[in-house]
C-alpha cells in the first residue's frame, strides 16, 4: 500500500503535465485556425440520393422524422410554434458512445427546397448546414457541413472528434439514402 501511495505524486504530476500540454496544443491550433493557416475542423460530406429534390427536402426538413436517419439523435422537439423557419428553436437528445447530451439548436437558414442550416447552442457549440442540389428529375446531391466545438479543449477536441463524427454522419447519410429509396 505504501508503494502505491508513493506513486500518487508522480501520477498527479503526469496528469497535470498532460493537461498543460493539451492546453498549449489547443491554444496553438486555435491561433492557426484564427490566422487562416489551417482550416477549422469541420466535417464536409456528400451523397447522391435516388429521389427528386422535393422528396429529399420533404424527408430531410421533417424535424420529427430526423431520428429515423440520424440514429445518434434519440429524441427531438421544436421549442417554438410552427411554421418552421429562421429563428425557430429545437432541442435534441443525442447519444454517442453511450454518452447523452442535449443539443439546443436555432435554425439560421431555411430555404426550401435547398438549404437547412442550424446553430448548435448546447454543450457542443457550432453550426451545421445541409444543402440539396438537384442533379436531374430523379437524383439529388446532399451536401452536409458540420462544425462542432466540444466544451473542453475546443479546437484540439474538434480535430480529435472529426474522424469519429464524420463516420457517424456518413452513416446517417447512408440511412437517409435508404429511407428515400424505400
Amino acid at each position: 500500500m505504501g508503494g502505491t501511495l508513493a506513486l500518487l505524486p508522480i501520477a498527479l504530476a503526469a496528469i497535470a503535465a498532460t493537461l498543460l500540454a493539451a492546453l498549449v496544443v489547443d491554444a496553438l491550433l486555435a491561433r492557426l485556425v484564427a490566422t487562416g493557416r489551417i482550416t477549422r475542423p469541420e466535417i464536409n460530406l456528400s451523397i447522391v440520393v435516388g429521389a427528386p429534390i422535393a422528396r429529399a427536402w420533404e424527408v430531410l426538413s421533417d424535424i420529427d422524422r430526423q431520428p429515423e436517419w440520424m440514429h445518434e439523435m434519440k429524441r427531438v422537439e421544436m421549442l417554438t410554434p410552427p411554421p418552421i423557419g429562421v429563428g425557430s428553436r429545437g432541442r435534441a437528445t443525442v447519444r454517442i458512445f453511450g454518452i447523452s447530451t442535449t443539443d439546443d439548436v436555432v435554425i439560421t437558414r431555411y430555404e426550401p427546397p435547398h438549404t437547412f442550416a442550424i446553430r448548435h447552442e448546447g454543450r457542443f457549440v457550432g453550426e451545421g448546414m445541409i444543402t440539396l442540389v438537384a442533379l436531374d428529375g430523379e437524383r439529388t446531391r446532399v451536401d452536409w457541413m458540420e462544425y462542432l466545438r466540444p466544451p473542453l479543449f475546443g479546437t484540439l477536441g474538434g480535430f480529435l472528434q472529426r474522424p469519429i463524427l464524420a463516420a457517424i454522419f456518413r452513416n446517417d447519410l447512408l440511412s437517409l439514402r435508404s429511407l428515400l429509396a424505400g
